[in-house]
Formats: structure tokens, sequence, C-alpha cells
């Protein structure tokens, strides 16, 4: 019906290819997000040879991605949200793409598919040093990317750096991933994204903290040279400064019962929320009714307190990821979302990656106390594109090393074609 029926093996295998790096390597880019995913699901369509959706299913991350999606569409059942507008819930439809990413890894287009992923960040990288040194502008303008996702985006670089050089055993090879975690770390240090950098270096001690085992004597030892390190950054940082200020500003204005302000808009955003979730906490207030509860519910609640907000910004999320949750689907969103955390974790855990896995589940947790990260479109498909990566590599070198049936792995190479051959239960044929 789609007509691959007539591409030879090699023709084929070069358009799924194709579609693997154009995925992996244009996923920063706003304007080409549809036609990538749609070519992405396209080349899995026509490879008769990737991981079938019966063995897809068994995995507990996309048995957790499914069920997180259709509660969010069970929640339209309930909900009075119009049908114009943004619908940022349905971004958390973006999680789905692990799916048939991971279903066309194998070990011939892992090594295109790191390359792609590593070109595409140091793209954006030094995009966005660019905008910074050069231009004197916070985020990438030219990528649609504000100074929120290009924080981010520097953050998971300087973590997983951090992670990557605990695991090497090479020492040079360790030093180099140190530096890049500390120029990525002095980079965040010059957007104005508080939270996520706060994210970062929450991350970063729990990370060394669990690799290296420390006691709590050395653990304090040890905070005298990282504290150093990052007051060396913030003091050479105008950006950090400024937002002390604005910070001290905003919670002066406070004081005074005004909330037009970064943290001020923050802290009604989540009083607001957790009062919409008292009121109906098992289902939420149903699917996409958020804004609209918000914008409602400020005209009355604690007197009006909050009423001038939606002209001061209009309402487009709760800036966390559990209280958004929790107002659209209550207990049940929740409980999705937990899921969705422990599903995620175990995949790296049953490969043997749990540091890794410690390391992106504290990240999105921790980024996720100060905004919607799983809405941030690239980031949450960054995180799960390198797992799939990390899964497909950790199941290749299982089978190289011949224990099978361990890490759940489904594709073995013929010898003489080097054409990957779907197999059932990660068994050796």
């Amino acid at each position: 019906m789609l007509g691959h029926q007539h591409l030879i093996p090699h023709q084929r295998e070069m358009l799924i290819r194709v579609a693997l790096v154009s995925f992996a390597a244009g996923l920063w880019f706003s304007v080409l997000y549809s036609f990538l995913i749609i070519f992405l699901v396209l080349a899995w369509l026509i490879d008769d040879r990737a991981a079938t959706f019966s063995q897809l299913i068994a995995e507990p991350l996309v048995q957790a991605i499914f069920a997180l999606c259709a509660i969010l569409l069970l929640g339209l059942l309930w909900s009075e949200a119009p049908l114009e507008g943004r619908h940022k819930w349905t971004k958390y439809f973006l999680l789905l793409i692990y799916v048939p990413f991971l279903a066309l890894l194998n070990r011939q287009r892992l090594p295109w598919v790191i390359g792609a992923v590593f070109a595409g960040y140091c793209l954006v990288l030094f995009t966005g040093l660019y905008e910074w040194r050069v231009e004197n502008r916070q985020g990438i303008p030219a990528f649609n990317m504000s100074y929120l996702t290009f924080s981010a985006m520097l953050g998971v670089g300087c973590v997983l750096a951090c992670c990557f050089a605990c695991f090497c055993r090479n020492t040079i090879v360790r030093l180099c991933l140190a530096v890049c975690t500390l120029v990525l770390l002095y980079l965040q240090f010059h957007q104005s994204a508080r939270g996520f950098l706060l994210a970062t270096l929450l991350t970063l001690m729990i990370v060394l903290t669990v690799h290296f085992r420390i006691a709590l004597r050395m653990l304090a030892a040890a905070v005298v040279p990282i504290l150093l390190v990052i007051l060396l950054f913030a003091y050479t940082s105008p950006v950090i400064q400024e937002r002390l200020d604005q910070a001290e500003a905003d919670i002066t204005r406070m004081q005074q019962g005004y909330f037009n302000s970064s943290i001020g808009y923050r802290i009604a955003l989540w009083d607001v929320g957790l009062y919409g979730i008292a009121q109906k906490p098992l289902l939420g207030q149903g699917t996409g009714m958020p804004e609209q509860f918000f914008d409602q519910t400020v005209v009355y609640y604690k007197q009006g307190l909050y009423r001038d907000l939606p002209a001061f910004q209009k309402t487009s999320h709760y800036h966390n990821d559990w209280i958004e949750i929790g107002m659209q689907l209550g207990a049940l969103g929740l409980g999705s979302f937990l899921f969705l955390l422990w599903a995620w974790f175990q995949t790296f855990k049953k490969n043997g990656l749990t540091l890794p896995g410690i390391c992106v589940i504290s990240f999105i947790v921790l980024s996720g106390l100060t905004e919607t990260f799983l809405i941030f479109g690239r980031l949450p498909v960054l995180l799960l594109v390198l797992t799939a990566i990390a899964v497909c590599w950790r199941r290749e070198a299982l089978d190289n090393s011949g224990v099978t049936g361990v890490a759940g792995g489904w594709v073995k190479s013929k010898p003489d074609s080097g054409i990957e051959e779907t197999i059932k239960g990660g068994k050796n044929g």
C-alpha cells in the first residue's frame, strides 16, 4: 500500500537511516517537527525487520507512555475545555515518539544516530554561544528557542556529561568530560532560567553522591570546593545578580499584595492549582481545563487577590509538572505520572544503567518543580532519544558478550549480510 514492497533492501535501509538521522539531528527545529515525526513513523512502517508492537508494548516505559496518553484522552470526557486554544496538553503525546524510534534502532544504525544527536546538539550549543557572546541575547531566536529551553538543554548536557565521566575508565576522556560539564554549567549560569539551573546543580550533587557513595562527613568536605566553583560562576555572571535583584523585588511586591511578577505569578498559579486539585482530587478538572479554571477562579478566590494576573500574562500552564497533571486528571493523572517515572528508571536499571537512570529521573523531577518539563516539547523527546540509544547500546553490548535474555533484546545481525533480523525474547537463533 505504501509502495515499500518495490524497494530493494539496500534502498529501504538507506531510507530508514535517513529518517533516523534527520529526526535525531533535527528535533531542535520546531518548523520541521511535524515532518520529521511523520517521516520517522513511515520508516517504522516500511521496516519489516523492526521490533513489532507486541514486543515493544512489553517494555514498561512504552506501557507508561501509552497509559498517560490514554488517561489524557479519557479526561476529555469530563472536561469543559473549549475546542479553540493552544491545547498545550497535546504535547504529552510527543512522548509516543519513543516507540518508533526504539523499534528502528539496531547495531548498524546506532553509530549514525549517535553522531546525528551529537551533531544536532553541538549545532544548537554553538548557535546559543554565538547569541550570548556576540548578539548579547538569551536563548536562540533563530531556532525559536527560549532561554528556558536553551538552559534546560545545557542542563541535560551538563548532568549527562558528569554521568559519563563517572562511568569512563580512561583518565583523559574522564578529564575532558569533566571540563565539558564545567563549561556547560558555566554557560547555564549566564541564562536567566533559575529553576533549571537549580535542578542541574541538585542533580549533579545527587549523581556524585550516589556514584562515589559519599558518607556524610566526606560529603560535607566535598561541598566546600563545589560551593567555591558555584560562587565563582555566580560572581562572574551578571545574569545571576540581575535575577537575584529581581527575586528580591518580586518578594517585596508580594508582601505588598502584588503578584504580577515572575515569582509572584508562580506562587499564584500553584495556590490556585492546589485549590483546583482539592476540589476534584480523584479525577481532576478534566483534560485541557487548567488554563480556563485559573482565569475563572482568580475572579473570586481569596477575595480576588489574583484577579489581575490574566491581564499580566496569558495563562498557559502551571509551571509545575505535578500541579499541571493533577489539575487535569487528579490522583489518576498523578498516578500515571509516577508510573512513567518509575518505568523510565526501570528501563535504565534493567539494562545495568542505574546511575544514568538516577540522573535522568532526578533532572526531570527537579525541573518539574518550577516548570512543566514534560511539555517542553524538545527536551523530553531528547531524553527519550538518549534513553533509546542507551537501551540499544546496552543490549548490543550484552549480545556481543554472549549474555542473552538479560536486557530483553529482540534483534540480531546476520553474520553475512549485516541486515537485522527480528526475533522474539532476545534469544540467539
